[in-house]
């Protein structure tokens, strides 16, 4: 039996509805785009990843945030 993660499957349809050019997009079309991704990033925050990806972006804020000083 095949079993697909619904992250995977996400992160594969978001790569694909994003591949298209902008000016084929409706507003609704664009507003399914922002679920998906939302939907995606509530379904890795709390793997070992999203865990990873998060530590990265607050070094990076933390990074810029002292620059700025």
């Amino acid at each position: 039996m095949l079993t697909i993660n619904v992250a995977v499957l996400l992160a594969v349809i978001i790569v694909v509805r994003l591949r298209r050019r902008t000016e084929a997009r409706s507003r609704n079309d664009e507003k399914l785009t922002v679920l998906i991704v939302l939907v995606f990033g509530i379904l890795v925050a709390p793997t070992g990843f999203g865990q990873g990806v998060l530590d990265v972006v607050g070094q990076l804020a933390s990074g810029i945030n002292d620059a700025g000083r």
